[in-house]
């Protein structure tokens, strides 16, 4: 391939990166958001506080991506309560369909990895708190939550980029995200191989720079040094 048509449609499989760093930039900061009080139900101590999350869970940690992603694309049009709802502006939208699923499907992730973390903290921690008479809630944000963050940040992490190679999915429903946009530019030269070698390297430089920027996440929380006292 030459440096004349790699520059020529750079643009365009930038433009393509730009677009997979939105979908999943909402989705995992959407999912966060989504994943926290399914992942302190989960670690509650009463089994129906437990159960309430277990099948949104189960359901979206048992079936595939791309299955939902198109049970939200191309099903839900199926309704006419839902194409006469002001949903439809949105679920006719390739772009929020993408994004509704793909958050939905790492908050279930991300919830189980709270869940874990939670359970981590040292239970000596939790006792301490309650002696210096904080509330179960106090408690909760002060000492669960941060201790939990600094826990959880590894598998986080892992999910974000888990989530970045799931967002090549997108292009299955029309979004010229990077893999679409290289499906589209190969089309056109029909230089396959060299096109999704290109968006494979890009890949590869987003995840490079995300492991990066996590791993100084880690180092600035010391989250190491958390887990080791």
């Amino acid at each position: 391939m030459s440096w004349e048509l790699l520059i020529k449609w750079l643009p365009d499989f930038l433009e393509g990166a730009w677009l997979t760093l939105q979908l999943v930039g909402v989705s995992v900061i959407a999912g966060l958001l989504l994943a926290l009080p399914l992942g302190i139900a989960r670690a509650s101590r009463h089994p129906l506080v437990r159960a309430l999350p277990y099948g949104y869970i189960f359901f979206f940690r048992g079936t595939p991506l791309l299955v939902q992603l198109f049970l939200v694309y191309y099903g839900l049009a199926q309704f006419e309560v839902v194409r006469q709802s002001f949903l439809w502006t949105y679920l006719r939208d390739p772009y929020w369909c993408a994004v509704i699923t793909m958050t939905m499907h790492t908050a279930a992730y991300i919830a189980e990895i709270l869940r874990g973390a939670i359970q981590s903290v040292p239970q000596g921690e939790v006792e301490a708190a309650r002696a210096l008479g904080m509330s179960r809630s106090q408690t909760l944000w002060h000492i669960l939550l941060p201790r939990a963050a600094r826990i959880g940040l590894p598998a986080y992490s892992n999910e974000v980029i888990l989530m970045l190679k799931a967002s090549a999915l997108a292009s299955t429903i029309t979004l010229l995200e990077l893999t679409g946009m290289a499906r589209k530019v190969a089309a056109r030269t029909y230089m396959y191989e060299e096109m999704f070698v290109v968006a494979g390297v890009i890949y590869l430089i987003i995840a490079f720079v995300l492991m990066q920027g996590f791993k100084r996440l880690e180092r600035w929380l010391r989250v190491d040094a958390c887990q080791g006292r």
